[in-house]
């Protein structure tokens, strides 16, 4: 896996999903753990067990459909590509939703780097998959977007959006899930990448997600550096200087201080967990220096994202 350090960003189609990910994420795709009637009918197989799925209508195969779902008599006949549309079928929305506040922007592996690349991996699987994927960028300054794109050709567009997104001003997860399910039409998957570092709390935004209807995923992203500072060296006397607000603290490092503090941040993490779990929102805590690969196809798998 790529190790983006402080400050550093992908920028590159290449640094944010390469060949040998690409391949296996072919064989992934989003699982949405509620049922959701789509506005479009004979784009996703339904997630419904024990109903039957009755053929419906054909429609001209493009790039990136499923080639199971082609019918190989007709195109026998008219030497054309015809896929079959089944009436249970239904159509999947996911959004992702990137913090681009200053303490993303932090750590080695970078958070934001880490950020951007999982959400170009989820991305992606969606675009293969043929549902409509949506990308989010909050910080202070306001929410950026990428609305509702389909299909595989779509996928440098995508990777352009994420490379271009920057880094903003102090925390803005309140206002910017207020902002993002307000204007979410429809209902689906909304995954939030964050490291839900806020010195409010994070309640407050995440409650506009609860009645949402999506089915959502918290996925708090933290670096190695915050879940075990001194593996940085840090000890003695030190500055520290808060990104967000820019104010400085002066505090002398001491194995029990540093004690203090995995045991606030280890309670921290466990509220967010116990947050979420109690209102139905998946929770998963990572670290930037997990490989993507093991990431996507064990961890997220496990929790219910993705088959």
């Amino acid at each position: 896996m790529s190790a983006y350090g402080e400050g550093e960003s992908p920028s590159t189609v290449e640094d944010l999903l390469g060949g040998a990910l690409m391949s296996r994420l072919n064989r992934l795709d989003v699982l949405s753990r509620k049922v959701f009637s789509g506005k479009i009918h004979g784009e996703r197989r339904s997630r419904r067990r024990g109903q039957s799925v009755d053929f419906a209508d054909y429609r001209p195969y493009t790039a990136g459909d499923d080639l199971r779902f082609v019918d190989w008599n007709i195109y026998a006949r008219l030497e054309t590509l015809f896929l079959k549309l089944f009436m249970e079928e239904e159509d999947l929305s996911l959004a992702i939703a990137v913090d681009t506040s200053p303490s993303m922007d932090w750590g080695g592996p970078n958070k934001l780097g880490f950020c951007k690349r999982l959400a170009m991996s989820l991305g992606y699987i969606g675009l293969v998959n043929q549902h409509r994927v949506s990308l989010f960028g909050f910080d202070g300054d306001g929410v950026k977007q990428l609305n509702s794109i389909r299909g595989r050709s779509r996928t440098r567009e995508m990777a352009s959006w994420l490379i271009d997104l920057s880094v903003g001003s102090s925390q803005g997860l309140e206002a910017g899930m207020k902002s993002i399910a307000q204007g979410r039409r429809g209902r689906g998957v909304l995954v939030v990448l964050s490291d839900f570092l806020e010195p409010d709390g994070y309640d407050a935004g995440l409650r506009y997600l609860t009645g949402s209807g999506d089915d959502v995923f918290c996925l708090q992203i933290l670096a190695p550096d915050e879940l075990d500072p001194a593996s940085r060296g840090l000890s003695g006397d030190v500055r520290l200087r808060d990104v967000e607000t820019g104010q400085d603290c002066e505090i002398t490092v001491t194995p029990a201080l540093l004690r203090r503090y995995r045991e606030n941040l280890e309670s921290y993490c466990e509220g967010l967990r116990e947050w979420c779990t109690r209102r139905g929102i998946g929770n998963l805590s990572i670290g930037t220096d997990v490989d993507m690969e093991v990431l996507l196809v064990e961890y997220l798998r496990r929790q219910g994202l993705l088959q």
